[in-house]
């Protein structure tokens, strides 16, 4: 046979040999055949089928048969290699390896994606086993080798060019190789290209390994091994900065064969291009270590591969003293990382990372270099406990103390007093601790974290003196106080946060001290961010809490410790972090009272919290602050205080200042700074808080003139130097010159004045001080207006700080006035503080003395603006009227006037000069008459206001503009004339009669409104306009409107009663209304105020002089309609509900010269315009609280006024009452409290009935519902006051309005579907309803009367009958009692007999009804009291006896009043004298006082009885302010019945442990008894007389005769009389035993069943997840457990349960145990002989696998995160836990209670 035949025949029957049988085959070949193995092996590898092109695609995959075919191959190939058949050459068997290596090996390496891992395990384990036996490994040096490192640096993006030494060996080698000359270069060049680097990796760690492994055998493999191990050493170093992959092969691969080749040689010499290198593992370490150190630095997975190579570095090298050195002569000291402290730092910032497995690769590296090992932990374990416990332990403490130990500690110490004595036992608590918050479940680490924390703490009393590297652990708590801060569970967050907060800081210096900056002010500051902390923040008005209060302790302590200058630093950067992250109340509250407590320790003051300070200074306070410290610090303050404004609560926000206050008056100097950061910080605080009755003024005015410095001379001790600063500051301010500005620059000067104004004003403390200042505004003013070309130097600085001092004079003249009237109020109760007298004495002076400066130059001042408001009516400084490109090109906004720069500034100076005028007017027009300077103003306004009201019509938009100017100074003349008439000092009636000339035969005010309406609009409609510039000067329009209309009302109020002179028409007015109405609907929201209030104005004053609108045919209903859609649109357009706006809509629409007309309400065809529009408002007042609450106010007000109106709003009155929203909105305090048209706007609705009660609740949910109480009460007072002979009108409305609301809302309590619910849970959407409606029926009861009685108590007792909670029903019992005293024979038509009636089971209804009757016997009138007594309490005596514990009770304490309060002591006669029912009553009462139980009961109630009053508990009063006690719940109070069933729950379980061990006692003597009376023991073995075992206990069950006692009851009491009688029984007998005879079988079958359950109980009453439930219910029925133990068996009837459970719950018992019961339960079960377990990983848990179950189980689970609680772990008998191998740390509680359930069923099948 030819060897071509020989050769096909061998390659197909490679396709059928299996790989371990080709050797043989082979050899069989062979020497059949005489074919040389070189011939063979080179006729296979050209016929080899496989080529790696053929999978290029990267989709194909080998089949089995392909994958066996290419075994038998390879291993055929190897064979033939490792034979000798290539000739004496070893060239010859090197050249065959090579064209193995390229032909074979290297094709099928990258085909790996082709084939299975064992198939590529295979390949190349044979080929390594040829290269070891053939010892060819010189053979991949210069072939394998070089073609890897090739492909791992094609892989990195390497070129060939590119400086590396690898790749240039690497090509040296390859050209060096004799087999590849018949080889294409560029074939070996494409398969390194895309040959897979993991795998290139791999080799090359496999040829390592190899080399440096026959190295020693084979010196020549030596310089290969070095040569190799130097280029993996470099690409390594490469590959740890590329990609993922790159570095996990690095990793994975490289590294592990680098350091296995260093323990053989730890310094190896290579020659390198002539140069000799010294490669050793050290220095290769500290290159690797600078590659970690870059790794770290970029991200987390980037961090977590560094992790891995300091693992792979830490676990190879030799760094510990018992390890063997491998350190050469030439590198005599071995590299230690624990050296370096950035590792350290990389360590720690590992452990607090977000991520748990970086977190884990950190602690594993940190117990590395520690020498920290289980087997350490083991060996601990097994150490004495010794001497633990020298005082008295509690329970917690004492298991807290064994977990401890069997954890691993119970070596570190003695007792909770002792602490760690040595280095290493420190680093094992850390250890534990850390591992216990990452492991270990929330019970173990409230149990233990406290207690190792505290000895670490205690061992640092021993490193006060020591060096710093004795003191490192302590720089680690703070990693533990990182993690325990962060953890997912809130429970482990409050135990962290509580144990640091318990630690005095003061006495541990060293840990104080160990603690950074980074913590405190990251961690440690966004944990006390964290709500869990707060809980009881800001309830009842107190902002604070005992974690702030330890914060303020702790970071006081911790700034103590730092240097001078770094707690300057640690200040700034405290305060800076308000910048950079964002904070919850409590979390801002918090960080405020931390600045404050940093700033008394900078500052020198110490802490207030403190008693002492340590390192105190002893200098002058504030010394060691740089001027640019204190300006910093104020800086960041201010950006704190700017910040609290998202927080709109007032009292909060004071809080907040406070502490801001306090600060900068401990570190800063007002003096010392510059004033501009001064003024900004003083303008951050809240006017309110420093005004005249602010809270804070107080401290601001020390602060301020250094009254709280204990100071030099040299110092503002009195304010002087500040005041000088101020003044220096104006002067600067004034004098720079300007030559154009516009709207934007005058906002920055008014702003800047401002806050000028407002330093001023704090700083100055008497009439000197303000000297300076107005001899600068006398001589500035009269310098600047006398100048005659002005524009050269434009006073507009003078004029903005002249316009900031009037307001700001004017908001304290506000303010004074409200103090002033606060002192004439108590002046008459004769409390009136001097400082308040003397605040409004010099606040007179001081406006006294402006206005005398101000009206000095108003002369000038008027020539000045005369000449600048030429601009207005003389247009020929506006260049034509043409606009340059630039200023087209502006939007046009409130700032951007279209005009060019110097028009702007002229229109600007004009515009401010009017302002000042009049606000000048304005203010001496309130302090001074000024009479004849007034007058010069006035002339000015009224010219001012016909040439604005005549000027010309405009041609161009630059005109317009200019007119657009005009107007808004219009706004400011009128606004004067509206302050003007209403002055106190100046009466503009009796100083001017320019209101009485008349034009054309009509008042000047009659002409000159319609033409102020003509000029407006039509420049509104010119077109010449931007939209833009048009919305400005709509709004200055509806200012100048609601100034003209006010300017009438005041003129209407103030002319005389009998002066029928009118000073304008109603047609002016109904004109001016017809306008507003007709642009409402497209007002924009800046315009919706002053149009609102010209809308009031306007009807106010048609209203004049008529008691309502309905005779005036210009509001008819028509026009109502569209005035009330237009404004809600209005209303609805407005994206912000502003509290001013809202009180605007309210009191225009809602007028009360409209309300009272009935066309408003209702009409033929539907609602009126009112009533549709109180519907939308309170519609929408679902969604907004403060418009719900406003409307209330209003409302109730108007129906107060006009009752008749009530009747149509029954339903909206329902809404009223049973409405129910946000508790608390902030922002309406705030706004109150900053915004005066918000207040005065408010103060313009209609009054409430009942101020003094509703304002505590302005801003609650009750709110509403406390106002329709009010009216209702308001109007039941008139119905009773009014005599027969008085009852008018409007109290027969106010009785009609009554009853109907009264039947409306006990229909609703009758039929409503929600408020007729019988099953609701407690605090739930419908108790709150509930309570709601029968509030206010209570209240309601003053309006039943006889006509009605019979109708309302019908509903009442439906009420009485239904199941309803405790605190609805006392409701109903105050209703009804309040009832049946005012109607007393009501009391024996329907209160006896339903008492009387025994056979009643509703216990719930008879307690009340008890209730009743004892409270109707009680309060009754005299008169009444006895018949009362002699009817009700026969009925209610019985009762005593009652088998219902709870109203058993009841009736003892309310049975125990009425005979102590109605039945005086018998006095001490013989029994025999004393009737029968007398004594009876009697021994009665002194049981019931007497009696134990009685008296612990009825002490339990004290104050409870005493405090109830039926007729105050149905008063508003009453029921809106708490009886007893604060209560949070819709202010109900507890009410008896709820107390009665408290203290009986309380001691049930007592009582039935006691009645138990009674039972079995009298069981026993029983059984004896009869054991001696018969002789026998009678036992009952019938499956129906055995009672099962919780019967014994049932002391109320109902006892039922056997069957042969009813056989010999019958024979007895019957005879028969014949036969067929007999027979029909006899049939009726027969049919009774079949019956009985199938219930027994049923029974048994019952018993069978229940009989063949296993004695396992699962308990789940911790569980909440009703998925998990049901799955829990499912695996018991499906395992027969004996029951499931759920906390609310209601989650039976849930459909989610039922549609997992699948019907399981009807098969296997649910026993419902509440989580506040389960410990008494599992007692119970306890003592039955149940073995305790729970399911949970503590450190003593058993293995479920390794435990064995007892029969009697009670498995009890814990809560889905948190596991069982600690107080139910120590009911335990044992643990155990699941074995778990992956990450993860728990499995879902249905799956580990089914496991668990499984496991103890396979045992019990064992068994």
């Amino acid at each position: 046979m030819g060897s071509s035949s020989v050769i096909t025949s061998l390659s197909l029957s490679f396709k059928q040999v299996p790989p371990t049988a080709v050797p043989a085959f082979l050899d069989c070949v062979l020497s059949s055949t005489g074919v040389s193995p070189s011939t063979l092996f080179e006729s296979l590898i050209k016929e080899f089928p496989f080529r790696a092109e053929d999978t290029n695609n990267g989709d194909k995959k080998f089949t089995s048969d392909d994958c066996n075919h290419i075994a038998s191959l390879v291993a055929g190939l190897c064979h033939l290699l490792k034979s000798s058949g290539f000739g004496s050459s070893e060239d010859n068997n090197h050249n065959a390896l090579q064209l193995f290596v390229w032909r074979v090996f290297v094709p099928l390496m990258k085909m790996v994606r082709a084939y299975d891992l064992d198939m590529l395990n295979k390949i190349v384990q044979s080929f390594f086993d040829v290269v070891t036996e053939t010892s060819a490994l010189v053979v991949l040096e210069v072939s394998l080798v070089p073609f890897l490192l090739r492909s791992v640096g094609v892989s990195m993006g390497m070129i060939r060019h590119e400086e590396s030494d690898f790749i240039k060996w690497g090509e040296l080698l390859l050209r060096d190789s004799p087999s590849t000359d018949n080889m294409d270069e560029n074939y070996i060049a494409s398969l390194s290209e895309s040959f897979p680097i993991p795998l290139s990796c791999h080799l090359l760690n496999l040829i390592l390994n190899a080399a440096f492994q026959s190295h020693e055998a084979a010196p020549k493999v030596e310089s290969f091994a070095v040569g190799m191990l130097w280029d993996l050493c470099n690409t390594t170093e490469r590959l740890l900065s590329q990609s993922v992959e790159h570095r996990s092969c690095a990793v994975s691969f490289l590294l592990p064969a680098i350091f296995k080749a260093f323990s053989f040689r730890s310094s190896l010499k290579i020659l390198l291009q002539g140069n000799v290198y010294i490669l050793s593992r050290n220095g290769f370490k500290r290159r690797i270590w600078e590659c970690c150190k870059k790794l770290f630095s970029v991200g987390s997975i980037e961090r977590r591969d560094a992790y891995s190579v300091l693992s792979l570095c830490l676990s190879s090298g030799s760094w510990t003293d018992e390890t063997e050195s491998y350190v050469s002569e030439k590198d005599p000291v071995e590299f230690d990382f624990r050296s370096e402290q950035e590792f350290w730092g990389e360590i720690k910032k590992g452990l607090v990372f977000d991520e748990s497995l970086v977190r884990k690769q950190s602690l594993h590296i940190l117990k590395s270099v520690l020498s920290i090992s289980e087997a350490s932990k083991t060996s601990s374990e097994k150490k004495p406990e010794g001497n633990s416990v020298h005082r008295a332990l509690t329970k917690k403490e004492m298991w807290a103390d064994k977990e401890a130990r069997s954890l691993g500690v119970g070596e570190l110490y003695g007792s909770v007093e002792s602490a760690l004595t040595s280095q290493q036992q420190q680093w094992q608590a850390f250890v534990l601790l850390y591992e216990m918050l990452d492991e270990y479940g929330t019970h173990l680490v409230e149990a233990v974290w406290s207690n190792q924390i505290d000895l670490l703490i205690k061992s640092s009393f021993r490193y006060e003196e020591s060096s710093d590297k004795e003191i490192e652990i302590f720089n680690w708590l703070e990693v533990l106080w990182n993690r325990g801060f962060s953890h997912d569970n809130p429970l482990v967050r409050c135990t962290v946060m509580e144990s640091f907060m318990g630690i005095e800081w003061r006495r541990y210096k060293t840990c104080t001290q160990s603690m950074s900056q980074s913590f405190v002010l990251g961690p440690f500051i966004e944990a006390l961010n964290d709500s869990v902390h707060h809980k009881d923040f800001g309830l009842k008005g107190i902002y604070t809490s005992r974690t702030i209060e330890g914060a303020a302790q702790y970071v006081c302590a911790y700034t103590s410790c730092l240097t001078l200058r770094n707690r300057i630093g640690f200040l700034i950067n405290l305060a800076s972090l308000a910048k950079k992250q964002s904070f919850g109340r409590a979390g801002f509250m918090a960080l405020a009272q931390c600045i404050v407590s940093t700033a008394y320790v900078v500052g020198g003051y110490g802490n207030k919290e403190m008693e002492h300070l340590e390192n105190g200074f002893s200098g002058t306070p504030l010394e060691h602050l740089s001027q640019d410290d204190m300006s910093h610090i104020l800086d960041v303050l201010k950006f704190v205080a700017e910040s609290s404004r998202q927080h709109f609560n007032h009292k909060y926000r004071t809080r907040v200042c406070q502490k801001l206050l306090e600060t900068a008056a401990s570190v800063v100097n007002p003096c010392e700074v510059p004033l501009g950061t001064l003024l900004q910080f003083v303008s951050a605080i809240p006017r309110e808080f420093t005004d005249h009755n602010g809270s804070l003024r107080k401290t601001m005015l020390e602060w301020l003139q250094g009254c709280n410095r204990n100071t030099s001379d040299s110092l503002c001790t009195d304010g002087t130097r500040l005041l000088a600063s101020l003044y220096e500051y104006l002067k600067e301010f004034v004098s720079d010159h300007v030559e154009g500005y516009d709207d934007e620059d005058l906002e920055a000067w008014e702003s800047q004045t401002k806050r000028w104004a407002r330093v001023f004003f704090l700083t100055i403390t008497d009439e000197e001080h303000l000297a300076d200042i107005i001899m600068f505004v006398q001589n500035s003013g009269i310098n600047l207006f006398q100048e005659k070309n002005h524009l050269e130097r434009a006073p507009a600085k003078f004029l903005i700080f002249i316009l900031s001092m009037l307001l700001e004079l004017q908001s304290m003249q506000d303010g004074v006035s409200e103090l002033s009237s606060l002192v004439k109020s108590k002046s008459c109760i004769g409390s009136v503080e001097e400082n308040d007298k003397q605040i409004v004495g010099s606040a007179s002076a001081f406006n006294e003395k402006f206005a005398a400066a101000l009206l000095s130059i108003l002369k000038q001042l008027i020539s000045f603006a005369d000449s600048s408001c030429s601009i207005f009516w003389s247009h020929t400084t506006v260049e034509n009227g043409v606009l340059s490109g630039s200023i087209i090109g502006k939007l046009g906004g409130p700032s951007q006037r279209r005009l060019s720069v110097p028009t702007t500034t002229a229109v600007l100076e004009a515009v401010t000069s009017v302002k000042i005028i009049g606000l000048i007017s304005s203010y001496c027009g309130q302090v001074t008459s000024g009479v004849n300077e007034l007058k010069l103003a006035l002339a000015f306004f009224w010219k001012f206001v016909q040439h604005t009201l005549s000027s010309q019509n405009c041609n161009s938009e630059a005109e317009a503009e200019v007119c657009l100017a005009a107007f808004e100074a219009l706004s400011a003349v009128l606004n004067a004339f509206v302050s003007l008439c209403s002055a106190r000092a100046f009466n503009l009636l009796e100083n001017d009669n320019t209101l009485l000339a008349m034009v054309d035969g009509e008042y000047w005010l009659q002409a000159s409104v319609p033409a102020f309406l003509h000029n407006i609009n039509h420049l509104l409609t010119a077109g010449l306009l931007a939209r833009s510039r048009r919305a400005v000067l709509l709004s200055w329009k509806w200012l100048c409107v609601e100034s003209l209309l006010s300017v009438m009302n005041v003129l209407d109020v103030r002319r005389s009663p009998g002066d029928r002179t009118s000073f304008f028409s109603d047609d002016t007015v109904k004109n001016i209304f017809y306008d507003i109405v007709e642009s409402l609907e497209n007002a924009g929201e800046g315009s919706a105020l002053p149009m609102l209030k010209s809308v009031r104005l306007a009807l106010g004053i048609l209203a004049s002089g008529k008691s309502s609108l309905d005779g005036f045919t210009g509001v008819d209903t028509q026009t109502m309609w569209q005035l009330v859609k237009s404004c809600w649109i209005l209303h609805i357009s407005c994206k912000k509900r502003r509290v001013a706006p809202i009180a605007a809509l309210l009191s225009s629409v809602l007028h009360s010269s409209l309300f009272s007309n009935e066309d408003m309400h209702v009409a033929e065809d539907g609602d009126g315009p009112l009533k549709w529009f109180v519907e939308k408002v309170l519609e929408e007042g679902q969604k907004s609280p403060r418009t719900i609450r406003l409307a209330a106010l209003h409302l109730t007000g108007l129906w107060l006024m006009y009752p008749r109106t009530i009747k149509y709003y029954i339903k909206e009155l329902k809404m009223l009452t049973l409405y129910g929203s946000v508790a608390f909105d902030e922002d309406f305090e705030a706004e109150l409290s900053d915004n005066n048209d918000a207040r005065t706007e408010v103060s313009l609705l209609a009054k409430n009935p009942d101020p003094e009660l509703t304002e505590v609740f302005i801003n609650t949910e009750l709110y509403a519902r406390v106002s329709v109480a009010g009216l209702f009460q308001k109007l039941a007072d008139w119905a009773n006051m009014a005599e027969p002979a008085c009852q008018n009108q409007d109290y027969q409305d106010a009785v009609v309005a009554g009853k109907l609301f009264l039947l409306e809302l006990l229909d609703a309590a009758v039929h409503d579907k929600d408020l007729a619910k019988e099953l609701y849970k407690k605090y739930s959407a419908i108790h709150r309803r509930k309570i709601r409606a029968w509030q206010m029926i209570c209240i309601m009861s003053r309006f039943v009367s006889n006509d009605i009685v019979g109708q309302v108590m019908d509903s009442v007792h439906i009420c009485l009958y239904r199941n309803n909670l405790p605190a609805v029903r006392q409701y109903l019992e105050t209703f009804a009692i309040n009832i049946y005293l005012k109607f007393p024979p009501l009391v024996k038509e329907q209160l006896v007999p339903i008492l009387q009636n025994y056979d009643t089971k509703a216990q719930q209804a008879l307690s009340s009804y008890v209730f009743i009757a004892a409270n109707v016997i009680l309060h009754a009138e005299k008169t009444a009291q006895q018949t009362n007594l002699r009817e009700l309490l026969p009925t209610i005596i019985p009762l005593l006896t009652s088998h219902h514990h709870s109203l058993r009770g009841f009736t003892q304490l309310l049975v125990h009043r009425v005979l102590f309060r109605l039945f005086p002591p018998v006095e001490s006669t013989a029994p025999q004298t004393i009737s029968l029912e007398k004594l009876s009553f009697e021994n009665l009462k002194s049981y019931l006082d007497k009696n134990p139980d009685c008296s612990r009961l009825r002490a339990s109630m004290e104050g409870y009885l005493d405090a109830y009053d039926p007729t105050t508990s149905a008063t508003p009063a009453g029921v809106f302010v708490n009886r007893v006690e604060e209560s949070e719940f819709e202010c109900v109070p507890t009410c008896l019945m709820d107390n009665v069933i408290s203290f009986l729950n309380d001691v049930r379980e007592d009582l039935r442990a006691s009645m138990a061990k009674d039972i079995v006692t009298i069981k026993n003597e029983g059984f004896k008894i009869e054991e001696e009376t018969n002789g026998r023991v009678i036992t009952s073995t019938s499956d129906e007389e055995r009672l099962p075992e919780p019967s014994s206990l049932d002391f109320q069950k109902k006892i039922t005769l056997s069957k042969h006692e009813k056989q010999d009851a019958s024979s007895t009491t019957s005879v028969l009389q014949n036969g067929e009688t007999y027979k029909r029984l006899f049939e009726m007998e027969k049919e009774d035993e079949l019956v009985s005879q199938l219930l027994r079988s049923r029974s048994m079958e019952v018993e069978r069943l229940k009989s063949g359950r296993q004695s396992l109980i699962l308990v789940a009453s911790l569980v909440d997840r009703i998925p998990n439930l049901a799955g829990l219910a499912r695996t018991c029925e499906i395992f027969k457990a004996s029951g499931l133990v759920v906390g609310d068996a209601s989650i039976i009837h849930d459909k989610q349960f039922q549609l997992i459970s699948v019907t399981a719950e009807k098969w296997v018992p649910i026993v419902e145990v509440p989580v506040n019961s389960l410990k008494l339960f599992l007692e119970k079960k306890k003592r039955e002989g149940f073995s305790i377990l729970g399911l949970e990983q503590t450190a003593n848990s058993v293995s479920l696998d390794k435990y064995e179950f007892p029969k009697k189980t009670v498995l009890v689970l814990g809560r889905e995160k948190e596991g069982i609680p600690v107080d139910i772990i120590h009911i335990l008998d044992a643990c155990v836990e699941i074995p778990q191998l992956g990450v993860v740390r728990s499995l879902n509680v249905h799956v580990s209670g089914a496991i668990a359930l499984w496991e103890y069923t396979r045992q019990q099948r064992i068994q």
